[in-house]
């Protein structure tokens, strides 16, 4: 009796535990194939949003493009960066490098180190562009390395965004033998190249077997162009010589002549007036020859020919050493190629509209010296305006009405903001008493045609921006912030005139702020144009240059190499070696 109530017991207990084993097991299994499920979801997850991001493709590590990579913060991007060299060069130091003030691995900056801390997804190819297809959204890429069948791969990249900032070539204007037998100073290398060849003139000047005419012409350093890089270097290779050079070449400095060829009235026409005068004068002093009114027509091996303007076009030879070209910027191939696709033909450079997008396209933007903004003339859009500004369709508009059309116009037609300050006007009354409209009325009340006598003058002040780093380097900062923010800009990236009833532009049209530029002249003098038509000439300006040169390098790698090199040539001057 007993054993068989143990036994009763002892099977409801085992019936119990499988019942709860079974459950457990279930439960096991349910929780596994959940998670399983939420894994697999995750994992989709995370692939959708891989997927949503947006390609953007950026060709060349120029100014543009450096600024553009250092300022995008939105992780939703995928960014490919391809361009000839791995690194930026702070190209405003060029010409220090030519003489050894500045060693040339000290300004330049890989550019896997600029986009290594930023939280958004980059990638770097080094290879060339050799062709653009915006109808499919694909770019064509060469290998920038030799594999061990010296045969450069192709590749093909797909793109949702493309920003071209490849920067220009160097300009001959066709002129004969410039590319055979000219240094350009674009790039490290032709720095590089220019201080060896230097070196290498004053060596073979100093051979017993070299005649005394011959050492003439080696010594005869001949700059073309007398804009910003042909007057510093120039201002460069004389210090170089005078403070260095003559000390290690005794027997041959009295064979030293530098001339600086300027097809115009003037170098650094640019500037203002008073540093133009300031620096013709000081060259003239300091023994460079400058020849304006001289254009190169052709360049030989040994012979630099001109004609000379000032002669009624009289052509003279001028025998040299070592000839370098600092003049014009001209277009690269695969862009006159991009540009005649999209039906843009005879133009220096890619037309932009105001916000750097390409004009016939819809997500290609060109920045710096290969792209110019085709800025639109107010009395183009002058019915919109009138009609926006006319808010109770009267046909007229008032003082009010008119001040609003300035103040808004000004941010799209910068035009008009430069004909207010040619002209010292502050207000819609200056304009209009300029116009002498206002002397009909006695209470201002414009129609159209009006409106249109006021603003007759203005689309004189269009001006077009210069090719410079300053320039390039605003434009890849501007075009950051707005993919920073490119979900608005899908929505509503600009539109025609809007005033403030109806809201202003999501992203204002980019706008260049003129910071002010240098001029170094050598001796420790440099001239400095500054925002206000504030002009500094002599030391104190040279010390302004050094702090913001150093201030505005990429990194404080850079930074700190810069003002070592400098700080070594104070004390040790400047290498002569031709390394």
């Amino acid at each position: 009796m007993r054993g068989s109530n143990f036994f009763q017991r002892f099977s409801k207990v085992y019936r119990d535990y499988d019942s709860h084993f079974k459950l457990v097991l279930l439960c096991t299994t349910v929780s596994g194939g959940g998670l399983l499920a939420y894994g697999e979801a995750v994992a989709t997850s995370e692939a959708a949003v891989t997927e949503k991001k947006k390609k953007v493709l950026v060709l060349g590590t120029g100014w543009a493009g450096t600024s553009f990579l250092r300022n995008l913060n939105n992780p939703s991007y995928e960014v490919h960066v391809v361009s000839p060299r791995n690194y930026f060069t702070f190209t405003p130091l060029l010409p220090s490098v030519t003489c050894g003030t500045v060693e040339a691995r000290s300004i330049v900056e890989p550019v896997r180190n600029i986009f290594r801390k930023k939280h958004v997804d980059s990638r770097f190819s080094e290879a060339e562009c050799i062709k653009i297809d915006a109808v499919n959204r694909k770019v064509y890429c060469r290998s920038n390395i030799n594999n061990n069948l010296n045969a450069k791969e192709e590749f093909v990249v797909d793109y949702d965004y493309l920003i071209i900032a490849v920067g220009a070539n160097v300009n001959t204007f066709n002129t004969p033998g410039v590319t055979e037998n000219c240094h350009f100073l674009k790039e490290v290398e032709d720095a590089q190249k220019i201080r060896r060849t230097v070196i290498d003139c004053f060596e073979r000047a100093s051979l017993p077997s070299v005649s005394e005419e011959e050492r003439k012409r080696i010594l005869h350093f001949a700059i073309v162009g007398g804009g910003p890089t042909g007057v510093e270097f120039a201002a460069a290779l004389h210090d170089f010589v005078r403070e260095d050079l003559v000390k290690l070449y005794p027997g041959v400095k009295d064979f030293v002549k530098i001339t600086l060829l300027e097809a115009g009235g003037h170098i650094l026409s640019m500037f203002d007036k008073r540093i133009t005068a300031f620096a013709e004068d000081k060259f003239q002093r300091e023994g460079i020859d400058v020849k304006t009114g001289s254009m190169v027509v052709k360049v030989s091996d040994r012979e630099i020919s001109t004609k000379e303007m000032k002669n009624g076009g009289e052509i003279t030879t001028i025998p040299y050493g070592m000839a370098v070209w600092s003049t014009g910027i001209g277009t690269r191939p695969f862009i006159k190629d991009f540009m005649t696709q999209i039906g843009q033909i005879n133009r220096r450079a890619i037309a932009t509209d105001e916000w750097l997008r390409v004009e016939g396209t819809n997500n290609v933007y060109a920045l710096g010296d290969c792209g110019t903004i085709n800025q639109r003339k107010v009395m183009e859009d002058i019915a919109a305006i009138f009609k926006k500004a006319d808010a109770d369709n009267s046909g007229t508009l008032t003082v009010k009405e008119c001040q609003e059309v300035i103040n808004d116009i000004c941010e799209r037609y910068p035009q008009v903001e430069l004909y207010l300050k040619s002209k010292q006007m502050h207000s819609i009354a200056d304009l209009l008493k300029e116009s002498k409209v206002d002397d009909k009325k006695e209470s201002i009340e414009l129609n159209i045609e009006e409106l249109k006598t006021a603003l007759a003058n203005v689309d004189s002040q269009m001006k077009f921006l210069p090719a410079t780093a300053q320039v390039a380097s605003q434009q890849g900062t501007y075009l950051a912030k707005c993919f920073n923010r490119m979900e608005e800009c899908e929505k509503n990236p600009e539109g025609p005139i809007r005033f403030r009833e109806e809201g202003r532009h999501r992203f204002k049209p980019f706008r260049y702020k003129h910071l002010g530029q240098f001029a170094p002249l050598g001796g420790e003098e440099t001239a400095a144009q500054l925002p206000g038509d504030w002009v500094s000439i002599g030391h104190s300006s040279q010390w302004l240059w050094y702090s913001v040169y150093a201030s505005k390098q990429v990194s404080w790698r850079t930074r700190a190499l810069v003002v070592s090199d400098w700080m070594k040539r104070f004390i040790f001057g400047r290498d002569s070696s031709q390394i």
